[in-house]
């Protein structure tokens, strides 16, 4: 790991959270569409605040409907994302993806299991643009 990529909060409907980020932070840098959600990433000074808004199904939606609005998870950026995950199989780590997914802003990602961290879920980030804004 090289660092902090960025933090995600999940929301829905309700975009108090929203409103108070792009107040704070500004509009965001970055939007995209996921698989159910919608995207938002927000130049934090360095690592970056990613929110999510859930559709009607989907990931996000599931989370919110079980866990209600906030904290989704934390990511880290790693150099080697393939060689991350393989050690960290090595040794036992919960892992959801075993093998690297697309992800936002042409990244690549993987997900520990969140028993792996105390019920929080982790994200690694493998970013070939170095998009992590300079803190």
């Amino acid at each position: 790991m090289t660092g902090l990529h960025h933090v995600a909060v999940a929301g829905g409907q309700d975009r108090t959270g929203e409103e108070l980020f792009a107040s704070l932070l500004g509009e965001p840098m970055h939007t995209e569409q996921g698989e159910g959600f919608t995207e938002r990433m927000y130049d934090a000074g360095g690592p970056f605040l990613q929110t999510l808004e859930a559709g009607n199904e989907g990931v996000v939606r599931r989370f919110l409907d079980k866990r209600g609005p906030g904290l989704h998870h934390v990511a880290f950026l790693v150099d080697r994302l393939d060689d991350a995950l393989a050690d960290l199989d090595e040794r036992g780590v919960p892992l959801i993806d075993r093998e690297p997914r697309s992800g936002g802003m042409g990244t690549r990602v993987a997900f520990l299991h969140p028993s792996a961290a105390g019920g929080v879920l982790i994200e690694l980030v493998e970013d070939p643009e170095g998009e992590v804004a300079d803190g």
